[in-house]
């Protein structure tokens, strides 16, 4: 994603307000179950039009409280649009995640976006239909990774992100994830305990 001139974007809470309306008006459970990148679970559907399902977990890799406003302010600082997408319902919440790319750009309302150009974001309501939570750790792990289609949710922000960002107030570079492996490497090498 490139970094250009930071869009103006409102607190998150009243990003959230805005999305909980939207949500509401169109009969769609307010409270939300926001999830990320390691709690996807596409599987193989011969069944369905895209060869896949979608289903979720928060079993195996739960998001910290703070997820959602991290992810929030991290894609606010990148000139792309901003996305809430909502990919269906579970346990009567809505399940959510946020996506940010310039993917984004020419979504409209055909493609089931309502955009809020003021604040560069779109807000996708998904269908009404249940969404399965997967709660079987062998079929999380035989999920598919590779071999499908590109798809909106490729945008979408990974947990490791979120706890680097907790953990050094940034999301890590290529170069400082493999400095703080061979940092770590070293201490080992001379002893020291982490």
């Amino acid at each position: 994603m490139a970094n250009g001139s930071v869009v103006n974007r409102p607190p998150f809470g009243d990003a959230l307000a805005s999305w909980k309306g939207l949500l509401r008006l169109s009969g769609f459970p307010e409270e939300l179950i926001w999830i990320f990148e390691e709690n996807l679970c596409f599987e193989k559907d011969p069944a369905a039009p895209a060869g896949f399902r979608l289903g979720y977990q928060l079993e195996f890799t739960p998001p910290p409280p703070e997820a959602a406003p991290i992810a929030y302010e991290h894609f606010s600082e990148f000139n792309a649009p901003l996305v809430f997408y909502r990919i269906g319902s579970s346990r009567g919440k809505s399940v959510c995640l946020m996506l940010g790319d310039p993917w984004f750009e020419t979504k409209t309302e055909a493609d089931g976006f309502s955009k809020r150009g003021d604040w560069q974001m779109l807000f996708r309501l998904g269908p009404a239909q249940e969404i399965e939570e997967i709660k079987e750790r062998a079929r999380w792990e035989r999920r598919m990774l590779r071999e499908r289609p590109l798809h909106d949710l490729d945008f979408c922000m990974t947990l490791q992100a979120v706890h680097e960002t907790l953990a050094h107030g940034r999301v890590l570079t290529a170069y400082d994830r493999y400095a703080l492996r061979f940092l770590h490497v070293w201490r080992r090498l001379l002893g020291h305990s982490d």
